[in-house]
C-alpha cells in the first residue's frame, strides 16, 4: 500500500525495518593487516585469492558500515576470517580421489567421546552454540561467534544479511 500522492511516505517501511544498503571499503590487505595468521610470511593468503577477494566482497555489503559505526572494521574483519576459516578449512591444492574431496567438506565440531579401539570419535557443538542458535554457520568458528554475538549486542540481528 503506497501513498503516491504523498512522497514524505516513501521508504518508510524500509527505514523502520532498520535494513540499509550502505556498502563498506575494507580491502585484501586490511585483512592482511587485521588478520596475519590467514597468510604466509611472504603475505599469500594460505588459500584461494580468488575466494578471499569474494569473501571480502561478501563481507563489503553484509556488514553495513552505517549500522555498525566504530565497529564496522572489526565487525567485516570477523565476517571475512569466519568465511575465510570456513573455505581453508574445506581447501586442497588438489585431491586424488572424489572422496577425499568429499572429506573436505565435512562438518566436525566438539569432541564429545572418542574411542581408541577401532577409532571412534563423536562431536557435540550443543555447548559452543547455546545463545546463537539461529545464526546458522557463524557458530562453526570462533570468528562467526564473535560476531553474531556483538551483532546482538548492538541490535544487529535482523539486518546482518547472510
Amino acid at each position: 500500500m503506497y501513498c503516491w500522492d504523498k512522497p514524505q511516505f516513501f521508504g518508510v517501511k524500509a527505514a523502520a525495518a532498520n535494513i540499509g544498503h550502505s556498502a563498506g571499503d575494507y580491502t585484501t590487505e586490511q585483512f592482511l593487516e587485521d588478520y596475519p595468521q590467514f597468510f604466509n610470511p611472504a603475505g599469500n593468503f594460505l588459500g584461494s585469492l580468488p575466494m578471499l577477494e569474494e569473501i571480502i566482497r561478501m563481507a563489503n555489503v553484509s556488514i553495513q558500515p552505517d549500522k555498525w559505526l566504530d565497529s564496522w572494521r572489526y565487525a567485516v574483519g570477523l565476517y571475512a576470517a569466519h568465511y575465510a576459516t570456513l573455505s581453508l578449512r574445506g581447501y586442497a591444492a588438489s585431491n586424488e580421489t572424489p572422496q577425499q574431496a568429499a572429506a573436505s567438506g565435512a562438518l566436525v565440531g566438539m569432541v564429545k567421546s572418542a574411542t581408541l579401539g577401532d577409532a571412534s570419535v563423536t562431536y557435540d557443538t550443543a555447548a559452543i552454540t547455546a545463545g546463537t542458535e539461529d545464526w546458522g554457520d557463524l557458530n562453526s568458528t570462533t570468528y562467526g561467534q564473535i560476531l553474531a554475538n556483538r551483532a546482538k549486542l548492538i541490535g544487529m540481528g535482523g539486518t546482518l544479511a547472510l
